[in-house]
């Protein structure tokens, strides 16, 4: 066996309930200035009210919220952000929502501790001391960033997606409480529970992984596929709970491997159209999983059979196919939307596979493949597309 590292700087609460308790962890830290970075949509759902009832209820009443975070957080957001830290002096962060406003948080938290821009900081370990203490409190059960140690943040100027990465990026406390996941509109419960198994599945099958990655893969893609149809279709408690925890697992998993092939593409399509993220995730898993899945057949074969697909009668080979299938069947019941649907243009195919080519995480795809794997790639899934709507 290879010698391995595993890094989880950041401690996790989970439970109904827990984010009543923001002000003890405030307070914990020695800090009483929180800045809440989030976006409008949380603050109009009255999402951001219980986190400030909470801070107000223990005491802690000097604090400000930053609500300009959008899909695909953009390196000027993360710039304002940074801005209003200062103008509140505060002197701890607090991230409330999905990935975007979590990546906000940490890209405000380098600048805080580091100065410049954020694109200075763009690739693995350019971060030299930890960042501005950060909570994480997740209301969507998908990006896992709550417990990862990358930001991903649109660069404005060449419309492409930077990731910055260091474990002194990661949140010191996550914060996850199923409560506030209850409302979230089904088809939000569908994109980023899609995202949350890439995570998973890109985790445990890329060039990285390693044993405790590969346990927490497996686990958060069963946990995932068993729960995702009724937790978008019935709305059941339980079911958005478990997806709560198969999303902080899968984080668990890829913050510690990589992501690879996937991503890659999905985030040239959220530089170039602004697509959201779980969505292009989403679109593309299938694809990847049918190029990628020769390269390490026994553990695609695993993924089939945790996400129900019935192999014990099927070749190593055959099996680690079902994977595939398992990943088509479940999109078409999610009705997850086509490439044309989102806007994407062929004519910009070999831009996208450009782009996918360079993507700081390529190296960690389990098939080797470049500009060219990718527009074919890009290209099955605009055929596949074509042909749907004959």
């Amino acid at each position: 066996m290879n010698s391995f590292e595993f890094v989880l700087p950041t401690r996790i609460k989970f439970g109904e309930g827990v984010c009543s308790g923001i002000a003890d962890e405030v307070k914990s830290m020695g800090k009483n200035k929180p800045l809440i970075i989030t976006d409008r949509g949380l603050v109009e759902a009255g999402i951001i009210k219980k986190v400030t009832d909470a801070l107000e209820n223990g005491g802690i009443n000097d604090y400000d919220i930053f609500d300009e975070v959008e899909p695909n957080p953009h390196d000027t957001t993360v710039q304002n952000a940074y801005e209003k830290a200062l103008a509140l002096k505060a002197d701890i962060l607090i991230a409330v929502g999905g990935g975007s406003s979590m990546d906000t948080a940490k890209g405000a938290g380098v600048l805080m501790t580091h100065g410049g821009i954020i694109g200075d900081y763009a690739g693995l370990d350019k971060i030299t001391k930890p960042i501005t203490d950060l909570i994480a409190i997740p209301t969507t059960a998908g990006t896992g960033s709550e417990v990862t140690f990358w930001a991903v943040i649109t660069d404005t100027k060449n419309h492409f997606k930077m990731s910055v990465g260091s474990p002194l990026i990661a949140p010191k406390v996550a914060l996850v409480d199923p409560e506030l996941t209850e409302t979230l509109p089904s088809a939000i419960v569908a994109s980023t529970g899609i995202d949350a198994l890439t995570h998973a599945i890109e985790g445990y099958t890329c060039n990285l992984a390693e044993p405790i990655t590969d346990a927490c893969g497996i686990y958060a893609i069963k946990l995932i596929a068993d729960n995702i149809r009724e937790a978008v279709y019935g709305n059941s408690k339980e079911a958005r709970s478990n997806m709560l925890l198969g999303s902080l697992i899968a984080g668990i998993c890829f913050g510690n491997s990589d992501i690879a092939g996937v991503h890659c593409m999905a985030e040239a399509l959220g530089g170039l159209y602004d697509t959201p993220h779980g969505i292009a995730n989403a679109i593309l898993l299938p694809y990847v999983m049918e190029y990628n899945f020769v390269a390490d057949i026994d553990k695609f074969a695993a993924i089939a059979k945790a996400m129900g697909e019935p192999t014990d009668s099927l070749s190593k080979r055959d099996a680690a196919g079902k994977s595939v299938e398992a990943v088509r069947k479940l999109n078409a019941d999610l009705n997850i939307p086509t490439l044309r649907e989102i806007g994407a243009k062929e004519s910009d195919i070999d831009e996208l596979a450009k782009r996918s080519s360079v993507n700081v995480s390529i190296e960690s795809n389990p098939r080797k493949a470049g500009a060219a794997e990718f527009k074919a790639i890009f290209e099955e899934a605009f055929a596949a597309d074509a042909h749907a709507n004959i």
